[in-house]
């Protein structure tokens, strides 16, 4: 099998390429279609980390995910961190690069978190003029995120279906739709996921996340450390009806646990689109 391709199958099932489970993926080749490698975990020049992440090119297609563009940041554009990324697009060739709608650095301090913004006629401006110079620079285009969260600006002017809707007709990026992040606003903010999905333009979402959250009683995390829960599942089944047939990511970034439980989980990802 060959990593070479220029576009996800339709419908397909991949993982997230985790430390932990290469030296198995590269013995045993198992049969997933794609992984999505978290690009911040693999910035290394030489070294282990390059090797491996080059030979498991050789045989899957790879998507590129990012957490520190700070797209809706104020601060200049990191261009130090966008020109890793644009050398691992040239080195790695993967099929999509993405990152989230918000902002994690502010005053020169990076956060951990992917903090929200206000959806505003301002903030559009400013946000489709950084995704632009990004998409420009990296001479590819651009899925954006929509992101947990766990407030709301009283200033926003639009919900955030209408913000990432006009981002799309501004700049021409394409969305990559986290359902389990817009289950987890949907708890935390009581405004339905159903209603982001159908709002936002399906045709040009371009991948599907799904993954695990913590539940606190009274709000939920998006903590990406356990099994897709069964109201997540329930909503991928929703977004399945609109037949629209992005590729579908399992995401899982901490407390990692062995290869086959992801395996397990894209397998019951699999068994809903097919039925």
């Amino acid at each position: 099998m060959s990593g070479q391709s220029t576009a996800l199958p339709e419908y397909s099932v991949g993982i997230g390429l985790r430390t932990l489970h290469i030296e198995r993926i590269l013995d045993q080749k198992p049969a997933v279609p794609w992984f999505e490698v978290l690009m911040d975990n693999h910035t290394a020049r030489g070294g282990l980390i390059p090797r491996q992440l080059e030979a498991v090119r050789e045989h899957y297609p790879l998507s590129l995910h990012c957490v520190g563009m700070s797209l809706a940041g104020v601060d200049p554009l990191d261009m130090r961190y966008l020109e890793t990324v644009k050398r691992m697009v040239h080195e790695y060739t993967p099929i999509q690069v993405s990152d989230h709608l918000c902002f994690t650095r502010h005053g020169h301090h990076h956060f951990n978190d992917l903090l929200p913004i206000p959806f505003t006629a301002e903030s559009l401006d400013h946000v489709s003029g950084r995704i632009q110079q990004v998409q420009d620079y990296l001479g590819t285009g651009l899925l954006v995120e929509n992101v947990s969260t766990y407030l709301q600006y009283s200033s926003s002017e639009m919900n955030e279906a209408e913000f990432m809707t006009a981002l799309v007709d501004r700049t021409g990026c394409g969305i990559l739709l986290d359902i389990n992040n817009a289950y987890v606003n949907e708890f935390n903010h009581g405004y339905a996921a159903r209603d982001f999905i159908d709002a936002i333009p399906i045709e040009h979402v371009s991948e599907v996340h799904l993954a695990g959250f913590e539940d606190k009683t009274d709000y939920v995390i998006d903590a990406h450390h356990n099994r897709v829960s069964e109201a997540v599942w329930k909503l991928f089944e929703y977004y399945l009806q609109l037949e629209h047939g992005a590729p579908v990511l399992i995401e899982w970034d901490n407390d990692i646990p062995e290869l086959d439980v992801l395996l397990d989980e894209a397998s019951k990802a699999e068994a809903i689109i097919v039925n």
